[in-house]
């Protein structure tokens, strides 16, 4: 189901009519604009989230020695 040229036509005729002639750059500027700020938002929180990952395996990797040498000082005890 593809949008034919018809179909464009009128969303582009109610835009027009609904926002105006006068406004129509300013709506479509701020439209890019939240594209653009949508696109940097999801690529500056892929890093974080990779990031995040590595930091908790980090953490698990550094308990689990600790926790092992605990148990064994224990059952010493």
């Amino acid at each position: 189901m593809s949008i034919g040229v018809w179909q464009v036509v009128i969303i582009l005729v109610i835009v027009v009519i609904i926002f105006g002639a006068g406004k129509l750059p300013h709506v479509m500027g701020d439209v890019a604009k939240g594209i653009k700020n949508f696109k940097k938002g999801l690529m500056d929180d892929e890093p974080k989230t990779k990031k995040n990952i590595s930091e908790s395996e980090a953490v698990q990797a550094d308990v689990g020695p600790k926790a092992e040498k605990a148990e064994a000082e224990n059952k010493q005890s």
